[in-house]
């Protein structure tokens, strides 16, 4: 393992429904980046904004921004993750993909469908959890609403170190939005990214981004409001282990299985 996680996170105004704008323009924010990265996050739905028209603009794995996250990951040696839209067996997901440099992609599908915008109507929900690794870190996936659902992302038995939240979240819910990714990490004891986009949308929803990286006992390391923002945050191995050996709060957690 390594002592030290990189992550960059990068917080965009998304043009609505515009693939090739979007994907450019994530290219020429990620040329950007100086220094060291594992893992660069994009927000939710990236290439499209968070739309109801999967039936239109969704694509397959083997569709062009699913390639197009193949060649940034390869081209700048790191993970990239965000999530877009995906047809699969004739059912759309709003699914956040984990691709790595050399071309392996893993993914969760959202569990936790937006009823109140619809979601639950044309996407189909995800059934499984999804920990990935990077360098001997752990890193659970989530989606947006997710954040929502404490049962969800509970770190059962200290099994992740990261908890990585990707959201198109409007800025009237924001206090929403900043409060449970602190609830989160100190509930788990572990570090929280949450990614977000600014600027609005053509149904009248304001982002203000509120992006931000979360240390495991809820102490705000990194956050940025209403700007386009790329920015690399360090994580310490050091600072989740001496808090969960100080605090051994999660030994003591109710037990329960998720269905």
């Amino acid at each position: 393992m390594t002592p030290q996680l990189h992550i960059t996170l990068i917080q965009p105004d998304i043009v609505w429904e515009n693939k090739g704008a979007n994907l450019e323009h994530y290219s020429s924010l990620m040329d950007t980046i100086k220094g060291p990265r594992h893992l660069v996050v994009l927000p939710e739905m990236f290439s499209t904004g968070f739309s109801m028209s999967p039936e239109r603009l969704a694509e397959s794995m083997d569709g062009p921004s699913v390639n197009w996250m193949k060649e940034m990951a390869q081209k700048h040696r790191c993970i990239l993750a965000g999530s877009l839209m995906i047809g699969e067996d004739d059912k759309y997901y709003n699914r956040l993909l984990w691709v790595q440099p050399d071309g392996q992609v893993i993914h969760y599908d959202k569990r936790h469908l937006f009823g109140h915008a619809s979601e639950d109507k044309h996407y189909s929900p995800g059934e499984t959890r999804v920990i990935t690794q990077v360098n001997g870190w752990r890193i659970n996936l989530m989606v947006c609403y997710d954040l929502r659902f404490p049962v969800w992302a509970r770190n059962r038995e200290a099994e992740y170190d990261v908890l990585l939240y990707v959201a198109n979240w409007p800025e009237a819910r924001s206090l929403a939005w900043r409060t449970l990714l602190q609830a989160r990490a100190i509930e788990n004891q572990s570090y929280v990214v949450g990614v977000n986009r600014v600027g609005a949308d053509p149904k009248g929803n304001n982002y203000s981004g509120d992006s931000s990286v979360i240390g495991p006992l809820g102490e705000i390391i990194w956050h940025s409001q209403n700007e386009v923002a790329v920015h690399t945050v360090t994580l310490e191995k050091t600072r989740v282990d001496e808090t969960r050996t100080k605090l051994p709060f999660l030994k003591d957690a109710d037990k329960f299985m998720l269905l």
